[in-house]
């Protein structure tokens, strides 16, 4: 019997990455597409595939770990279609439709949860039973996941929207989520930190306000995640985690936050071994939508 090949895509914001793999994860094929519309990214992605399958074999399944917000209901008729994304163009486009041709099975979930998988499997959360990812990029999101698979409700989680306490005299800034404000991400994310002071926040070592007030409102969905879902760990990636101080700096408010209310071994003094960054670094997403791929080989979604 002929080996089985799979497609897998982490679709982000500003680009997909799309590889062709075996089923266990080794890449024989990979490529880089600019998100810009579906009208131009659909099309390369297709071809893309088109090429790998003819010159490695058919394609058995799809796994696409995706930003968002987008329908990762499997019971949906609306499976696979981004709904609200304010990403122009992207509202009403599905996935399903664009990589019908190739009839092979698809499981689409969100980019973080993606992540939080592909962390679970071979990264920083390797050994968790239940591991909290957080992006804190452009936007702000979260992917919980139990025994290596993501958690949801109706829909996915949308932690990046929680609203934080937020002092106006410390923090005049009003925020800039086109629905909330100043929810997490229309305080903390890139974008936020680009608008509040015209620069990223690892350009502002010398401001001795821009790390603590970005870790405190950070902490605060630390100690929401742990309040709510009891993670054995939290991982907080995404380009603004990179700016130096600042993990450092979220360990300590969500400790004193919690003010030893959580009484557990997970719990290591100073937080070191639970707010982790990632250890899969920019791989984390497309080894999740391998991961993805191969539920949807199985079925088993």
């Amino acid at each position: 019997m002929a080996e089985q090949l799979i497609g897998a895509i982490e679709a982000g914001g500003t680009k997909f990455v799309a590889v062709l793999a075996r089923t266990d994860g080794t890449i024989l094929a990979r490529t880089r597409i600019p998100t810009e519309t579906p009208a131009t990214c659909f099309p390369a992605l297709i071809e893309f595939y088109a090429q790998a399958s003819a010159t490695h074999g058919p394609i058995s399944a799809f796994g696409i770990a995706s930003f968002g917000p987008i329908d990762i209901d499997p019971a949906s008729c609306a499976y696979g279609t981004f709904t609200t994304t304010p990403k122009p163009g992207w509202a009403g486009a599905r996935f399903h439709d664009a990589l019908a041709s190739f009839g092979a099975p698809i499981v689409v979930d969100t980019d973080v949860n993606g992540a939080a998988i592909g962390e679970c499997l071979a990264g920083a959360g390797k050994g968790c039973q239940t591991l909290a990812y957080t992006t804190i990029g452009t936007g702000i999101g979260t992917g919980v996941v139990r025994d290596g698979r993501a958690l949801m409700g109706f829909s996915h989680y949308e932690s990046g929207h929680i609203k934080p306490p937020h002092d106006f005299a410390v923090d005049p800034f009003v925020g800039c989520c086109p629905y909330h404000g100043d929810c997490l991400e229309g305080l903390a994310s890139g974008a936020a930190i680009e608008r509040r002071w015209g620069r990223s926040l690892d350009q502002m070592a010398n401001d001795p306000d821009a790390i603590p007030l970005i870790a405190g409102y950070i902490a605060h969905l630390s100690c929401t995640l742990v309040l709510l879902h009891m993670p054995d760990r939290l991982i907080f990636g995404g380009g603004v985690m990179k700016a130096p101080g600042l993990i450092e700096a979220v360990r300590t408010r969500t400790e004193a936050a919690l003010n030893g209310y959580i009484n557990h071994p997970r719990f290591d003094p100073g937080l070191k071994a639970y707010i982790v960054a990632p250890g899969l670094g920019d791989d984390a997403g497309i080894t999740g939508a391998i991961a993805l791929a191969r539920q949807a080989l199985s079925g088993a979604y």
